[in-house]
């Protein structure tokens, strides 16, 4: 509005800035391919839960019970390893976002910086203002006095 340049700091920071953006974006794309991929496993187990009920052959349903034992074991522990990775975007994420938090509130300190000239000019002008105001009291009040 004033035509304030924070010249290399506003540089960095809208460099900055737009890097965190893009990151944010990019977790949440990991969360949602996270959760993605534990609704499909979740879909996967319990249909093959519900189908071995419908083998009949006692041997081949066992062994599709131990199966499934065995890739809810393995899945498990896939899945503790997705959420470890997951868990560990988060403080390098805040710590980005504070780092361009911290960057913008200096932007901001030099931006309010900038408006003391513009406060300055204000006064000025106000107090111009008022000497107008007052003369123009003084020539109507003496008009008044003449009547």
């Amino acid at each position: 509005m004033y035509g304030f340049d924070g010249g290399a700091l506003e540089d960095v920071y809208e460099k900055l800035s737009e890097d965190y953006r893009s990151c944010e974006e990019r977790a949440e794309s990991v969360r949602d391919r996270t959760d993605k991929v534990e609704r499909i496993a979740a879909d996967l187990f319990n249909e093959w839960e519900s189908e071995i009920a419908t083998i009949e052959n006692v041997k081949l349903q066992s062994k599709s019970r131990a199966s499934l034992k065995d890739t809810r074991n393995r899945f498990s522990r896939l899945q503790r390893s997705m959420a470890r990775a997951e868990a560990s975007m988060d403080p390098v994420l805040n710590n980005l976002r504070d780092y361009v938090l911290y960057l913008k509130h200096n932007l901001n300190a030099q931006a309010v910086s900038s408006l003391k000239k513009e406060v300055t000019d204000i006064e000025t002008e106000v107090a111009s203002l008022i000497q107008d105001m007052n003369r123009s009291i003084k020539e109507a009040d003496a008009f008044v006095k003449t009547m």
